[in-house]
């Protein structure tokens, strides 16, 4: 097994509280909620930070947890994590390229396991959908506490909607002053076709400076 550095995402001590806190409203949505996936509307809402922010904040409780980059099209987690190794990854996995044995990284972070995207298909749904990608969430659910899974903005293109159907919960990023109120809305609507319970959402980027009361209560997710 493969083994990559991380960069911590935590940028100081209220980041860190904000994702304990979301650890904290993930653990008490139910044990049955182990398989969760992230997206957001738009590209640039800092969905990815969000979702790897989670993952480690559940490490820090002791929990064995696998990240899944699940985002074919335009990932980023390769590049914001100075990842060089060549490294195989959930698209080879997919297209019957690799095991999942192949796929799966350690990290620095204990307890913290990794799946990164691969490289870029030209049927990233239709691949999503295949009983290939539900088989991989099962077998992992017998070896680790929670997958979180980093999705593509569902506003933009459907892969979300077809890894929701698969798991066990979403949730929902949004950026603040950024997306309108009734766009938001309608990719919630998309997501609740899907049958997967939305357990919340995180609004993001807050800017702690014009808004007291959100950095007061909430903390501020992700990066700018």
């Amino acid at each position: 097994m493969q083994e990559v550095v991380l960069k911590n995402i935590y940028k100081d001590y209220r980041s860190s509280e904000a994702y304990k806190t979301l650890r904290t409203n993930i653990e008490f949505s139910g044990a049955e909620n182990r398989t969760i996936v992230l997206t957001s509307s738009t590209p640039d809402e800092g969905k990815s930070t969000v979702s790897l922010g989670l993952a480690m904040a559940l490490c820090e409780s002791g929990k064995k947890v696998l990240f899944i980059d699940a985002d074919l099209r335009k990932s980023v987690l390769v590049g914001r994590h100075r990842v060089t190794e060549e490294l195989k990854g959930l698209s080879h996995y997919l297209s019957g390229q690799a095991e999942m044995t192949e796929i799966v990284c350690k990290t620095q972070e204990p307890n913290l396991f990794v799946v990164f995207a691969g490289v870029v298909p030209p049927n990233p749904s239709e691949l999503l959908g295949q009983e290939r990608f539900e088989t991989l969430l099962k077998r992992s659910k017998d070896a680790y506490d929670y997958i979180i899974i980093d999705a593509p903005p569902l506003g933009s293109v459907i892969d979300a909607a077809v890894i929701a159907r698969v798991c066990d919960a979403s949730v929902l990023v949004v950026a603040a002053n950024t997306v309108s109120y009734k766009f938001v809305r309608t990719v919630k609507d998309q997501l609740e076709k899907t049958g997967c319970p939305i357990l919340g959402v995180v609004l993001n980027k807050v800017d702690m400076k014009k808004n007291k009361y959100y950095g007061k209560y909430y903390g501020n997710y992700g990066e700018k």
